[in-house]
């Protein structure tokens, strides 16, 4: 993947980074292309190799498009529940690296809603805040809109899956009781046959 000079680009676990300059530098010996990217949430100059864009993780910003296809993610009510702290924490790592904004909407919800039943880890939380951040900042850089409006979205979205996610529980929950009924009945069935030949 290639980038120009202004383009608007996400590199993994840092967010928005606009290409400032691309420039040629021989280090020992060696010569090859970089990247200068300006990080917008803290100002500072990342050098990225050419050669290695796909490496890293860099990608374009999302379109329009992508956000709406982002926000039904944020709030389709699928979240992945892992009860292994180190599977989860492992998992939701090589998802952060990945730079994906998807990946990272995964992360936000099964965390967000992990926090909702027990307190976090001091790692996990501070990898929540890190989520909603990155994603808080590309989402309001395409949209230009303020943080604080792109934040409240993505609160209203993740409320919307947890409600959704009750929901498909409770379902799941009313259904093993009716199967656990049923299955109770089939089994009392023969024996209430004999009962009822015995009486008459």
């Amino acid at each position: 993947m290639t980038f120009q000079v202004g383009d608007k680009v996400i590199y993994p676990n840092h967010g928005l980074g606009i290409v400032e300059r691309i420039e040629e530098k021989t280090i020992l010996g060696t010569t090859c292309g970089f990247f200068h990217l300006r990080i917008v949430a803290n100002d500072t100059t990342v050098l990225v190799p050419v050669s290695n864009v796909d490496g890293v993780g860099l990608r374009r910003a999302i379109s329009d498009e992508e956000v709406e296809r982002l926000f039904g993610l944020l709030s389709d009510g699928k979240i992945d529940n892992h009860q292994n702290w180190k599977g989860r924490f492992k998992d939701n790592s090589d998802k952060m690296r990945t730079g994906s904004i998807y990946d990272m909407a995964d992360v936000l919800k099964s965390l967000t809603f992990l926090s909702k039943s027990k307190s976090l880890s001091f790692r996990e939380k501070r990898m929540l805040d890190r989520a909603k951040a990155l994603i808080i900042s590309e989402v309001s850089e395409v949209m230009r809109e303020k943080a604080v409006e792109v934040e409240a979205k993505v609160d209203h979205a993740l409320e919307k899956c947890f409600m959704v996610k009750a929901r498909s529980m409770a379902r799941a929950t009313a259904r093993a009781k009716t199967a656990k009924a049923v299955k109770t009945l089939a089994a009392a069935a023969p024996a209430l046959r004999r009962a009822a030949a015995r009486a008459s």
